[in-house]
């Protein structure tokens, strides 16, 4: 019996010794790395100083702006796939989609109390298709005379439609297109100009200079205010 007892700890001991010996040759090729509550290896960095797998990230308050906790995943270094943000108190702040770095696909935003705020769509780098081709232009001509292949850099860039929501509501305030970093079709009025409460366009006060500059130039076409009060 004793034997029985003896034979079943020793092997105990050694499967312990051996998922020990493991997991230490696994971590060595880690420059730092932490273990979570539940057992999990994240915010690895390795030898190469490349962030890697998957990491929590707690920032604390700074300049009056409120902390946040974010996780996701690093790849070679940089962020890839989902990434999500959180209050402190664990409430969800953002979804953001990545591909080597660069934003990519829908982002939501959220406000503390969970209401959606805007979604905005990126285009990111392209891993499948890892060469540009670009114009080669003549001198003085600004004509194209030739074209060349170069290998493409990770980018990222608005793309598509964003959408700017009222928080109480749920209701789409206006929308903006964008085409490579171009916008293509803003819907006015811009975001200073509409009152979340409302949806409408905010009243500006007219000075008194304004009042006389409109007074003077009423029903007159193509006036350009320069700014100069005039004499």
């Amino acid at each position: 019996m004793l034997s029985k007892i003896y034979s079943t700890m020793s092997k105990n001991v050694f499967y312990t010794i051996f998922l020990l010996a493991f997991s230490i040759n696994g971590n060595a090729q880690y420059k730092e790395y932490k273990i979570s509550a539940n057992g999990d290896t994240i915010n690895v960095i390795n030898q190469a100083g490349q962030k890697l797998g998957k990491w929590v990230t707690e920032m604390g308050e700074l300049r009056g702006e409120p902390g946040y906790v974010e996780e996701g995943v690093y790849k070679k270094g940089v962020k890839d796939g989902f990434w999500r943000k959180y209050t402190i108190e664990g409430d969800l702040l953002a979804v953001e989609h990545y591909i080597l770095g660069g934003k990519d696909g829908l982002q939501q935003y959220f406000t503390f109390v969970g209401s959606l705020e805007r979604e905005e769509s990126w285009k990111g780098y392209n891993p499948d298709a890892p060469y540009d081709t670009i114009a080669v232009y003549g001198t003085g001509s600004g004509e194209i005379v030739d074209y060349k292949i170069v290998k493409a850099e990770p980018y990222s860039v608005k793309d598509g439609e964003w959408r700017y929501y009222d928080p109480n509501s749920g209701q789409i305030l206006y929308t903006v297109i964008w085409e490579r970093n171009n916008i293509k079709k803003p819907t006015p009025p811009s975001v200073e100009e509409v009152p979340a409460e409302t949806g409408k366009p905010k009243k500006i006060d007219k000075t008194g200079e304004m009042l006389e500059w409109e007074r003077k130039n009423k029903g007159k076409k193509k006036v350009m205010r320069d700014g100069s009060t005039g004499t």
